[in-house]
């Protein structure tokens, strides 16, 4: 009697998951033999490649902007000053620290500035 009851919760717990897959949308095909195989459809993420590729633009862009405004040695002051700090700190000091995309935008930005 045990056995049946573990068989049926296996079959169960199965149906359930085919259930979750599918209830994310699904493609039905009919195969040349006539069975129709229905299959999950793929969760595409919303985040495209334009978008990260805009996001790393607007950020250089903003580093650049920064670095004009206050001079470079006094960015670079800051930078190390955060760098000091917890772990936190640490890890957004690694990513405001100067990169050659930034400076040559901080270049170009800051005569405009003055």
């Amino acid at each position: 009697m045990g056995e049946h009851r573990d068989q049926f919760q296996a079959r169960l717990k199965q149906i359930n998951r085919k259930h979750e897959a599918l209830s994310g949308g699904y493609s039905a095909k009919l195969r040349p033999d006539g069975l129709l195989v229905v299959k999950p459809r793929r969760v595409q993420s919303r985040i495209s490649g334009r978008t990260l590729v805009f996001f790393a633009a607007a950020f250089l862009l903003f580093k650049g902007i920064l670095m004009a405004a206050l001079g470079f040695g006094s960015y670079d002051e800051r930078v190390q000053t955060l760098a000091g700090g917890t772990a936190l700190e640490r890890a957004g000091a690694f990513l405001m620290q100067a990169d050659p995309v930034s400076v040559f935008a901080a270049q170009k930005i800051r005569p405009m500035l003055r």
